[in-house]
């Protein structure tokens, strides 16, 4: 089963608790790298967490949540081997996985109801990647990544 790491910042903890419930009921595995109170933190240090650990094969997925998602989305997108996708919707979330092979869904708690949001993530995580005509597309990704 995969095994998923999650974070937030004091906006998306909330969010981050609902979606905890949704893993335990479908029966995935997680890791909560915090925040754990409504008080204040920087969202970089938590994408910074989650990304790493994510990149380094210990969770096959991450789950990022602050106000818009699009804080949590930069930071985790600067870590190397690190495809982090904003997902909004069911569409945008499936095909992140399926032709952009995401390994960690950011989210705004703030731009979407709950109900939304535990859709999105059912659908990311149930999503698989369909190789294909998209490798090449994310070698030119890692090239990115390696110049300077």
């Amino acid at each position: 089963m995969l095994h998923i790491a999650l974070g937030c910042d004091h906006h998306g903890l909330k969010v981050k608790k609902v979606i905890m419930r949704l893993l335990q009921e479908l029966n995935y595995t997680y890791h909560d790298f915090g925040c754990y109170s409504a008080d204040p933190v920087d969202y970089p240090d938590i994408a910074r967490e989650v990304g790493k650990e994510v990149a380094s094969g210990n969770f096959g997925q991450g789950v990022l949540i602050c106000s818009t998602g699009i804080g949590m989305c930069m930071a985790a997108n600067k870590i190397k081997g690190i495809r982090a996708a904003l997902c909004h919707d069911t569409f945008t979330a499936q095909r992140a996985r399926q032709h952009n092979d995401a390994n960690i869904l950011c989210l705004g708690a703030e731009c979407m109801d709950i109900d939304l949001v535990l859709k999105i993530v059912e659908i990311y995580l149930s999503s698989n990647f369909e190789g294909g005509r998209h490798i090449p597309r994310l070698d030119k990704i890692k090239a990115l990544e390696a110049s300077p």
